[in-house]
């Protein structure tokens, strides 16, 4: 991102640090304005998957998993500081035509990954007849049995690099077609697999946007009774994993979404995390990025909340107007924001270069309903923001990220090109 990245909790000081992808395959997004297209693709049906290409792997239900896989790769865990070999297999999506100049990508996945199994994610671009490389974009598991979780390093060698989660066309360029790929690995002696339950990404042509004020849909006010968490209850909790505080804005809000839809980690689950919420505690343990030393990686935190037998998925909203369906379908939105002094009226920060967010519901004339988790107790994290200010921090911080949680009986709302 242009700005300072949402991802640095140990730069923002005293601020708080640190949402792409649809229900239907949509392979080609209607063109737009290149300065105003965003457009997801997700491969999340067992139709859908089958399009893709398979090598030791196959779909099973609706879901990815290892077929005798053939292959081995021997992958050195830095952070463990232990090598391995594992068998792989991989599947590798379709070519998918963005219709639009784009300019990034943040791919997504919906994962559940056994003791000693886990994912690598990867994407790789095309403008004309130019193909990129295929870059890391994340090691995953949500467990540590195997690996630890990592984003890739940037990977600046052709087409694109990655900034964390999200793969970025190299200087002024643009790239009109993109594809992703995973690969599921176990111990070459094991029988496990991981299950991929979706993939996908949402392109873009811009990382931030200014419009005016979009005009609200509501016809009356309605707030989602989304528990409220604060992040700053967790202050010095596990330095190994951010040390709460302001660094725990990304899993304080999951947390919250999960307990909404009454999902998230049991009690015994809990047993090693102390103090009240301990969901949090938890939440940030397994979806901390140890490359990047920070729980606000997008697509690993919406990754964590798949894991509970949610939907799950990061894509890049037009304007509130959008966000307004996602509420009156039941459905809360993470929204990732950054503001500068005085630009958000009421927020218990001044300022921030990057945070998350619950959007909870609107009031009728449009005010933004906010579970904020930089609230100094749980009583102080519902807030009410003005419009206007809202979605300038949150087009002009992230571009209108969001992430999507959902369990399957909660419909998404009528088909967008970004859901």
């Amino acid at each position: 991102m242009p700005l300072p990245r949402r991802h640095a909790p140990r730069r923002i000081v005293p601020a708080v640090a640190a949402v792409l992808l649809a229900s239907l395959l949509v392979p080609t997004a209607p063109a737009q304005a290149a300065s105003q297209s965003a457009s997801t693709v997700r491969w999340v049906s067992a139709a859908q998957l089958q399009k893709g290409s398979f090598e030791g792997v196959r779909v099973s239900g609706s879901a990815l998993v290892l077929d005798s896989p053939k292959r081995r790769q021997t992958y050195r865990d830095p952070y463990k500081g232990r090598t391995a070999t594992w068998a792989y297999g991989t599947w590798t999506s379709p070519w998918s035509s963005a219709g639009y100049s784009a300019r990034a990508l943040v791919p997504s996945w919906s994962a559940r990954t056994p003791d000693d199994t886990w994912l690598r994610v990867k994407a790789r671009v095309r403008q004309g007849s130019k193909v990129g490389s295929w870059d890391t974009v994340a090691i995953w598991a949500k467990g540590e049995s195997g690996v630890y979780r990592t984003s890739g390093p940037s990977q600046t060698d052709d087409l694109a690099r990655l900034d964390t989660d999200t793969v970025r066309a190299n200087g002024s360029g643009t790239f009109s077609q993109w594809q992703v790929q995973v690969e599921l690995l176990r111990r070459p002696t094991s029988r496990a697999t991981p299950r991929v339950e979706s993939v996908g990404g949402a392109a873009s042509s811009y990382t931030t946007r200014r419009i005016a004020t979009s005009r609200t849909t509501m016809t009356r006010t309605t707030t989602l009774s989304v528990p409220t968490y604060s992040q700053m209850t967790h202050r010095g909790h596990h330095p190994e994993w951010g040390g709460g505080g302001e660094a725990w804005c990304s899993p304080t809000s999951v947390s919250m979404i999960l307990r909404y839809f009454g999902s998230g980690p049991t009690s015994r689950e809990l047993s090693w995390a102390k103090g009240t919420d301990r969901q949090v505690d938890h939440a940030a343990r397994y979806s901390y990025d140890y490359r990047y030393e920070g729980t606000g990686n997008w697509p690993m935190s919406a990754a964590y909340a798949s894991t509970y037998g949610l939907d799950t998925f990061v894509t890049r909203l037009y304007d509130l107007r959008e966000a307004e369906q996602f509420i009156k379908a039941g459905i809360p939105l993470v929204a990732s924001v950054a503001f500068g002094r005085g630009e958000l009226s009421g927020a218990p920060i001044s300022s921030t270069p990057g945070h998350l967010m619950v959007v909870s519901g609107f009031t009728r004339d449009g005010r933004v309903i906010a579970n904020d988790p930089a609230g100094a107790t749980n009583s102080a994290v519902r807030r009410t923001y003005d419009r206007a200010q809202f979605e300038r921090a949150w087009l002009g911080g992230s571009g209108g990220i969001v992430y999507v949680i959902r369990p399957g009986s909660k419909a998404l709302p009528k088909d967008s090109p970004r859901w």
